[in-house]
């Protein structure tokens, strides 16, 4: 998936694999008893252009409810600092995912605030991503700024 990020930066572009979207599609709650699920979202930041390359998938530690995910940092942040590493700090986090158990998702107030903050501390865009169980939703949060890219599709 290609799309051009928000704010009017026109040549600025995100890019997110289709392998990513593969995988994280196979958290999606398609069962009534299904918890949701999440992680965060590593690739590569090349001037204005996120790239998304890989993902972190449920810990042990996370708490996975039907109507709620709480990341345990710890197991999460091991996972980026290895792979910044491994490529010779140039792969980084770049946002965060989770599920919703609704087939077009969007984000739940929760959502929101969570992501301003996240938006807030950092001078880099960062990608949001829900995946739902027919559509994925997906955003960018800039300093104040918090816009939708648009829907994308595995």
């Amino acid at each position: 998936m290609l799309k051009p990020l928000p704010f009017g930066r026109s040549e600025a572009m995100l890019l997110i694999e289709p392998q990513v979207l593969e995988r994280l599609a196979g958290f999606r709650q398609m069962a009534t008893s299904a918890p949701e699920a999440g992680g965060i979202l590593m690739g590569y930041r090349r001037g204005p252009h996120s790239h998304v390359t890989e993902a972190t998938i449920p810990a042990a530690r996370d708490i996975q409810r039907r109507f709620g995910f709480i990341r345990h940092a710890t197991h999460h942040q091991r996972v980026a600092l290895r792979r910044w590493k491994e490529s010779g700090e140039t792969m980084d986090y770049v946002g965060e995912w989770h599920t919703h158990p609704e087939d077009d998702p969007s984000p739940s107030g929760v959502d929101l605030r969570h992501w301003r903050e996240i938006a807030r501390a950092s001078s880099k865009p960062t990608v949001f991503l829900i995946v739902g169980r027919v559509s994925n939703w997906c955003g960018v949060g800039l300093g104040t700024e918090l816009a939708c890219v648009s829907d994308v599709y595995a």
